[in-house]
């Protein structure tokens, strides 16, 4: 064990227990110290754990509600806290009889209760192979702290990262209570190496389970020297990474910010609007802003033969590599491993970006995740998991809830014929945010763009814009400035090659029925007919823009609407 590591370790835990650094949460500007996770322990999942213990030694008829209540917080997982609430559910007899002997009075030692327990359960229980010792410990380990011993719990990635970070062996045994034992010797040499550098905390093995918990987001980032509260998490420090956004988007920090409060409202949002728009592009650059890393993000995109299957967990082919025989394998799609990821870095936000999220089945891609997109946990609720948050899933069974760092930004094109098959079901779940050309901010985003990076022009290319989308029936199919904002800057050859290629085709699409001919937006028609208006706007006006004009008098309210 690396004694100089573990010395630094330590001295940044004395900084956390003293309340020189805080830590963020999954709201904006909202910040913990570690004794707030400490009293949350101590203060509210201890008691009722207690609680149920006392009710399964003393027979009392509450006793199922009281453990199933105690396992209900984030520290039990929500795999292993489903497993033993089933299992009380459908065999309450075995069940009671078996954390009758886990809880008993005596100086049984915490390994021997764990692998006696574990025994018990697995006869019962869809639990998982030799594998799932160290998850299945997860949960046992809470049930331990009913113990007036003030056991701790045991997660595996917050000690296998101080392990890996202090030169610690990690056992590669598959027995839980050897996996427990080992951990709390680990502990114990925290505590003693406390004492040797005169430190008063932590106390004991519960705070010191307290500390590996809130380092290990340190330990994840790769530091140890983190900065005090006034350091680079702070409430300005998110206010400024928006402001920078905002300045190289194009776009309002208040709107920005709107978006960031929505989500922490809802936990997920639906840019809907024209293609061409910038949906998808704000959408990633606003979720890597906010996670903070871009391995927090995950970008997937829905279409018609997209399942439950290729989303959420399903069975894919696979040939085995000893046999060379085909077969099928159980995986988990982009969703459960973005929740999985959530939940191991509560700390920190994650985001799936689903483009194009109408274009999917979403009843066949989200099958019984409809519900929990409805009834997400919020923040506070994060701590206590309600059954009532948790479904499982349809192919392995596991339990499985959203975790509430976990963000959907959903993108949808109003254009599409099918949105109206699904804008009702997702209406109550997800907030809609409008992108819109002919509304802000989007109808002024091509405008200021132009200022910047329009180079040998001679059309007036906001002016042909919202000519042509006055003159587009349906306004849900307006041409969007996102097909002229090219890498490098536009010129007049980018300008003319963007409208052949790419938007007269998408012109002729929603022209289908119309009266209108194609022939009317093509660009030499449309640099004429803005010429005739520009000509009989400065005959009435003396010389009023095009720009603010849009046309003639028949599409002055597009070119309005644009500018």
């Amino acid at each position: 064990m690396d004694q100089a590591k573990l010395d630094d370790y330590l001295r940044v835990g004395k900084k956390l227990f003293d309340g020189e650094i805080t830590f963020a949460t999954n709201i904006p500007g909202k910040r913990a110290t570690i004794d707030d996770r400490e009293d949350y322990k101590e203060n509210k999942i201890v008691p009722r754990l207690r609680e149920a213990r006392e009710a399964v030694l003393d027979g009392k008829a509450d006793w199922p509600a009281l453990v199933k209540k105690g396992l209900a917080n984030n520290l039990a997982g929500q795999w292993g806290a489903m497993t033993i609430r089933n299992w009380v559910d459908r065999q309450p007899e075995a069940a009671r009889a078996a954390l009758r002997v886990f809880w008993a009075e005596g100086d049984t030692p915490p390994e021997e209760r764990i692998r006696v327990f574990v025994d018990n359960v697995l006869p019962h229980a869809n639990w998982g192979g030799a594998g799932a010792a160290r998850s299945r410990l997860r949960v046992v380990s809470v049930l331990l702290m009913a113990l007036p011993e003030g056991y701790p719990s045991y997660k595996k990635t917050e000690f296998n990262r101080a392990y890996k970070h202090m030169g610690y062996e990690t056992l590669p045994s598959q027995d839980e209570g050897a996996i427990y034992k080992h951990a709390m010797e680990f502990l114990d040499r925290l505590l003693a190496r406390k004492e040797a550098l005169g430190f008063d905390r932590p106390r004991d093995r519960r705070d010191a389970q307290s500390l590996l918990w809130t380092m290990d987001g340190f330990l994840e980032k790769g530091v140890i020297e983190v900065p005090p509260t006034g350091g680079t998490n702070n409430q300005d420090s998110f206010t400024e990474s928006l402001e920078a956004l905002a300045k190289k988007l194009l776009l309002p920090p208040e709107f920005l910010r709107e978006i960031a409060e929505l989500l922490e409202d809802k936990k997920q949002i639906i840019f809907q609007g024209p293609p061409g728009t910038g949906k998808t592009f704000v959408a990633r650059e606003l979720a890597k802003c906010l996670a903070g890393s871009d391995d927090r993000v995950r970008v997937v995109q829905f279409h018609p033969s997209y399942a439950y299957e290729d989303f959420v967990e399903g069975f894919r082919p696979v040939r085995h590599k000893e046999t060379e025989q085909p077969g099928f394998e159980l995986r988990k799609g982009p969703l459960c491993q973005m929740a999985d990821q959530a939940s191991s870095e509560q700390n920190e936000r994650h985001f799936l970006v689903i483009d194009e999220i109408n274009r999917g089945n979403l009843s066949k891609i989200l099958g019984e995740l409809y519900y929990l997109l409805e009834y997400r946990a919020d923040d506070d609720e994060a701590e206590d998991e309600d059954d009532d948050l948790v479904m499982q899933l349809q192919y392995s069974d596991d339990p499985f809830a959203l975790p509430p760092n976990l963000y959907v930004i959903g993108t949808m094109n109003t254009a599409d014929r099918s949105i109206a098959l699904v804008d009702a079901a997702l209406r109550r779940r997800f907030h809609f945010v409008e992108f819109h050309p002919d509304k802000d901010p989007i109808k002024d985003l091509l405008q200021e763009w132009l200022k910047k990076n329009a180079g040998n022009l001679d059309d007036d290319v906001v002016g042909i814009v919202g000519l042509a989308n006055g003159k587009l029936s349906n306004k849900e199919a307006a041409i969007g400035p996102s097909y002229f904002m090219k890498k490098g800057g536009l010129d007049q050859t980018k300008l003319e090659r963007a409208w052949k290629y790419n938007v007269l085709p998408y012109i002729e699409e929603q022209l289908y029925g119309s009266n209108l001919s194609l022939a009317e937006f093509e660009l030499p028609n449309l640099r004429k007919e803005l010429a005739q208006g520009t000509d009989t706007a400065e005959s009435q006006d003396g010389g009023t823009d095009a720009a603010e004009q849009g046309g003639t008098g028949e599409t002055t309210t597009g070119g309005d609407d644009t500018d």
